[in-house]
């Protein structure tokens, strides 16, 4: 079955820097995870999900507005893993941060991977239980 796995997370003071990864398994050769959009996201308690970081099917990634320009998504070759460098972080980056996949047919479907993920009411098709960020 699939499974998400995230790794990176810690306990950093401000100013440091964090690579998370997005570890994906159980995705078959008809549905390779290389074909997914993947949406990073963060978490904290009483309050809404916040959408990090995406990276499309074809390597584009989009930030949100909190993270531009600290933090890079990228993908391994094979597109196993994929990765959020957080840089900078500041303590309202503090959050359980997970990683997200749903199938990347270009729009076809009427899902884009830079703006449908943005929407509060989006709901993946697979998700990680999440890594903790800590910033103090």
């Amino acid at each position: 079955h699939v499974q998400l796995v995230e790794s990176g997370g810690g306990s950093v003071q401000a100013g440091g820097s964090l690579k998370l990864s997005c570890s994906a398994s159980g995705f078959t050769y008809k549905r390779p995870f290389r074909n997914f959009c993947v949406t990073w996201f963060r978490q904290v308690p009483g309050r809404e999900r916040e959408f990090i970081a995406s990276l499309d099917r074809d390597g584009d990634a989009t930030y949100g507005d909190s993270v531009k320009g600290r933090c890079t998504v990228s993908g391994d070759g094979p597109r196993k893993n994929v990765y959020l460098k957080m840089n900078r972080l500041k303590s309202e980056d503090s959050a359980n941060c997970y990683c997200a996949a749903e199938r990347d047919n270009g729009g076809e479907d009427g899902f884009y991977c830079a703006s449908s993920t943005m929407i509060p009411r989006y709901v993946p098709e697979y998700r990680g239980q999440g890594t903790q960020v800590t910033v103090s």
